[in-house]
């Protein structure tokens, strides 16, 4: 299994580059988010903003509820 420093996930969310996302939903749920790109980081609340690019449409989660991307497990 392969990890990735949270600071280094924040950097490839900041980047134009599509990423695959694994999220936690507030139902427990594991969520995969396919070709995603990051839009906004507001620091204080640690909310970011992503774009699906395959349906448009724009969704809010939290940094700290990220559990995967690209298929590598974010740790703090």
């Amino acid at each position: 299994m392969k990890y990735v420093h949270v600071s280094t996930m924040a950097d490839m969310l900041m980047k134009p580059e599509p990423v695959d996302l694994v999220v936690l939903t507030k139902d427990g749920r594991l969520l995969e988010m396919n070709n995603c790109i990051g839009l906004k980081f507001d620091k204080y609340t640690g909310i970011r903003r992503v774009k699906l690019l395959t349906s448009g449409e724009i969704r809010a989660i939290r940094d700290i509820l990220i559990m995967k991307i690209n298929g590598c497990e974010v740790m703090w």
